[in-house]
């Protein structure tokens, strides 16, 4: 049974990765992945989706961290209300 748990706990988390409301960064994961199939895996041909996908995990961490702060639920903002925030700044700053 052990082995059946760890699967879907495996499944859980591959759900909660490809949510677009838990998950602000998915389009630039997907844009890393599909960069080194492009290149066979050669990383050091990727590094601008590398740097483009950690700022964007950095830029909503710290969003979610001043919304704990400010006591705001959720702590991550919807898929909608990221897109809203998004264009009132005039696109992703990262």
């Amino acid at each position: 049974t052990s082995t059946c748990l760890f699967s879907s706990q495996v499944q859980m988390s591959a759900r909660k990765v490809r949510d677009q409301d838990i998950n602000p960064c998915i389009e630039e994961s997907d844009a890393s992945q599909k960069c080194l199939d492009a290149y066979n895996y050669d990383k050091s041909m990727c590094s601008a989706f590398f740097l483009r996908y950690r700022n964007c995990r950095k830029y909503w961490h710290s969003v979610m961290v001043q919304r704990r702060r400010d006591g705001i639920r959720p702590e991550m903002p919807s898929a909608a209300e990221r897109l809203e925030m998004l264009a009132a700044l005039g696109g992703k700053p990262y």
